[in-house]
């Protein structure tokens, strides 16, 4: 077994290979935090790898990995102790969503979105907290606002960002003696790859969420500053935090019919 009594503690973060999880990685690299880059991209995540190097930052550590595959968690734990690193600060951001009606989309691919959305992304925080605690360090969890509603049209994926946010705030009650921050980041629409992969697009009556739009570099940056601030819930930019404002008021029977109409209509 690999000895990590001396291992150097390190921002691992999920999903790096673009949009949000990029510039996580770039953020913590830039608050002089160590990294470990984590997707199924290799490519994507060695030109990172040597992007950040080249701002004179420790060169992040890559892990090609896809956090589906059997074994994933202790094959990332086993990585993770080649390069000499420690978890202090574990990031979650893999996930994907699948836009449509829930009996026409294909059943394996919601399943999946589930495996990766919650299961990998509840393993990932049981394997690594004890390294979490034992740095002081601190989890943190992307969702989204969908989190806050149900989704029409965008069923499995509202679900499970739901259970991020609940597993998220509850975790961060539980784990505040021990020093352990925990924050779940509940970004509203950002122009990265996950849009291509869920099927959707701006445009029609989503054309309506453009004002909701934040960069995905500040999201990452709100992101991270409201993990070290010891936030439990990060909500970038004002039209979001209205949104999620709302959709609480508002009654069911009138928020599901125009969620529905928004995300089905969508070209």
């Amino acid at each position: 077994m690999t000895d990590l009594s001396n291992a150097r503690p390190a921002a691992v973060i999920t999903g790096a290979s673009e949009g949000i999880g990029a510039e996580l990685a770039r953020v913590f690299a830039e608050k002089g935090h160590e990294t470990a880059i984590v997707a199924r991209r290799g490519d994507r995540l060695e030109a990172l790898a040597d992007e950040i190097a080249a701002k004179g930052a420790r060169r992040p550590a890559v892990v090609e990995l896809d956090l589906l595959a059997e074994g994933a968690v202790e094959t990332l734990a086993a990585r993770l102790a080649d390069a000499g690193l420690s978890t202090q600060y574990l990031v979650n951001n893999a996930g994907f969503g699948l836009i449509g009606r829930i009996d026409e989309l294909d059943q394996a691919e919601q399943l999946a979105m589930i495996d990766l959305n919650i299961r990998a992304l509840t393993a990932l925080t049981l394997r690594f907290l004890p390294s979490v605690t034992a740095d002081k360090g601190g989890v943190l969890n992307v969702a989204s606002v969908a989190s806050f509603m149900p989704g029409p049209g965008f069923a499995v994926y509202y679900a499970t960002k739901a259970f991020v946010r609940s597993f998220s705030e509850a975790i961060a009650e539980e784990l505040k003696p021990a020093g352990v921050k925990v924050s779940c980041l509940c970004p509203g629409p950002v122009i990265t790859g996950f849009q291509a992969r869920a099927g959707m697009s701006f445009e029609g009556m989503m054309a309506a969420v453009k004002p909701a739009l934040v960069p995905a570099d500040e999201v990452a940056r709100q992101g991270y500053e409201g993990l070290m601030a010891g936030q439990r819930v990060v909500i970038p930019g004002a039209v979001n935090k209205a949104m999620v404002w709302s959709a609480r008021l508002s009654p069911r029977a009138v928020l599901l019919p125009l969620l529905g109409a928004a995300q089905m209509k969508r070209s």
